[in-house]
């Protein structure tokens, strides 16, 4: 690993407090950016940042954000110039599920796993461009970086809300690279399939509670027997690296592109 191959970079992270956002977040400051963690729980946040600024390398800061929230995006935004001067990646990490039968979903349902996933994606990459634009172009570009889903590619009828979020995903990232070169700016995004992380262990609990599952850990285990090409679920250590490509310069010549990190799920 590269301790500089993210030096100057400074970089917004929602969902930052645990999970794939902190691990995220930890990661890219091992490589010298500076991380401002956003997440609806600032306590868990500022603990997080605690923890990259003792290990040395790139700062850390935390700050509450509710994603769905315009005034709060903005504000997520401002902080980072505040602190470290101007932003240069944003990553949209923040998410949420709640598995409902097609027949079952009703509109807070809907409205639930739509703006937070949805809404507050577009919300995000809106007030971060704008700050972009502002700073004006640079022979780098800035990045936004968007988390998408394997629900992107597979119709999954116990989470038919949350697949239609995650669509929309790749839609705001096909059509936000397009909008935004002229700025400078390259919209892409990483689709995971089964992460071990506080979300996908709620999943995890509510499958069994709505009877798609008998049991905890059987949703793990059946796609992992039916649908992984690598045998084993991952871990936000199986994702961190495609996250810090996407914020190098490595991956200055891509936009609009939703990598797939999945185990070979979406093949079949």
């Amino acid at each position: 690993m590269d301790p500089n191959r993210l030096k100057g970079k400074n970089i917004l992270i929602t969902g930052g407090a645990r999970g794939m956002g902190a691990e995220n977040g930890i990661h890219f400051a091992e490589q010298g950016a500076n991380v401002c963690l956003g997440d609806i729980n600032l306590e868990e946040a500022e603990a997080t940042a605690e923890r990259i600024n003792a290990a040395g390398g790139g700062k850390a800061i935390a700050v509450k954000l509710d994603v769905t929230k315009r005034e709060d995006n903005a504000a997520a935004v401002q902080a980072v110039v505040d602190e470290f001067g101007e932003l240069n990646v944003a990553l949209f990490n923040a998410g949420l599920n709640k598995p409902r039968f097609f027949m079952d979903i009703d509109e807070d349902n809907w409205d639930l796993i739509m703006n937070v996933n949805t809404k507050a994606m577009w919300l995000g990459m809106q007030e971060a461009a704008r700050q972009m634009i502002a700073q004006g172009k640079r022979d780098y570009p800035y990045k936004l970086i968007n988390v998408g889903s394997i629900a992107s590619r597979k119709p999954l009828v116990d989470v038919t809300v949350y697949c239609t979020s995650k669509y929309g995903v790749l839609a705001l990232t096909h059509c936000g690279a397009i909008a935004l070169s002229e700025h400078g700016i390259t919209v892409n995004g990483y689709a995971p399939g089964v992460v071990v992380t506080p979300l996908w262990e709620q999943l995890d609990k509510d499958l069994v509670d709505i009877g798609f599952k008998e049991r905890e850990g059987q949703a793990y285990d059946d796609i992992v027997r039916d649908a992984l090409q690598i045998k084993r679920v991952s871990y936000p250590d199986d994702v961190k690296g495609t996250a810090a490509f996407l914020a190098s310069g490595d991956s200055d010549y891509m936009t609009g592109q939703m990598i797939h990190i999945d185990g070979g799920w979406c093949i079949q």
